[in-house]
């Protein structure tokens, strides 16, 4: 299928690998030059490198880490203009509601909520001016059904999905559509992490703790992050001008829940 968006130009985050890297090349295989982000410059550029050799759009890159005012800043003047804003930012660490202060609270707020609003407030007007752009924000499926470890997640990734049910619907009468994505778990660095944290705490292996978590999933296996990227790069296309304020979930159906 044609997406309709060869030739426009999108910012992803945290891009370098996992499923922002999935969004990042889905968008490329479409034709669209990419501005990519991620913390570690080396992995960064690796895989920018690979992009541009495998789908020949124009890739900037720009190390930078998007929670802090001067990380966004450096971002967004690389950006200058885009068409498509894809948000990112890896979770919190897991543990119980007994483990966290307030400046834990207030990091998980700056990385899943607040960077992602600010970088939309920034990137949103030109947009309007245009009368076309697209957002994604990759939340989780935890807004749909909280998962008890992942409190702090659970907590501002659900504050990110009321602000952007409010705010897509202010900006759809403009052309631009507002939706979330929300991941299940998926093969990447998250799902080696998190399965660690339950090898070492119920003294299992690895392998036995994702042979687990396999079975709670109904196709009894992780995502991809081509599967992913797959359907950011849809929401992102002209076909997607009718799905506005959206939580899409892409979880195998791991969350078990009527609507």
């Amino acid at each position: 299928m044609d997406l309709g968006i060869k030739g426009r130009r999108a910012l992803v985050c945290a891009s370098s690998k996992g499923l922002g890297r999935g969004c990042a090349e889905a968008l490329a295989e479409a034709g669209v030059d990419l501005v990519m982000n991620a913390r570690g410059a080396e992995a960064l550029e690796a895989t920018a490198q690979d992009i541009r050799d495998t789908y020949g759009v124009s890739v900037t890159t720009v190390a930078a880490d998007v929670t802090s005012e001067a990380g966004r800043a450096e971002v967004l003047a690389a950006a200058g203009t885009v068409d498509i804003l894809v948000t990112n930012a890896g979770g919190p660490p897991p543990g119980m509601w007994s483990d966290w202060n307030r400046d834990d609270f207030i990091a998980a707020l700056d990385a899943n909520m607040l960077a992602p609003i600010a970088l939309m407030t920034a990137l949103m007007p030109a947009m309007i001016d245009k009368g076309w752009g697209r957002v994604v924000n990759i939340t989780s499926q935890s807004v749909k059904a909280p998962i008890p470890a992942l409190g702090l997640s659970n907590a501002a990734r659900t504050g990110l999905t009321g602000y952007v049910a409010g705010t897509a619907r202010q900006v759809a009468p403009f052309g631009v559509n507002v939706n979330n994505m929300l991941p299940g778990i998926h093969a990447t660095d998250r799902a080696i992490q998190l399965d660690g944290g339950v090898a070492q705490k119920e003294g299992i292996t690895v392998d036995e703790a994702k042979s687990r978590r396999e079975q709670t999933i109904p196709v009894r296996r992780y995502g991809t992050r081509a599967e992913f990227g797959a359907m950011c790069a849809f929401l992102c296309s002209e076909h997607a001008g009718f799905i506005v304020g959206q939580n899409i979930l892409c979880d195998g159906g791991a969350t078990n829940a009527t609507i």
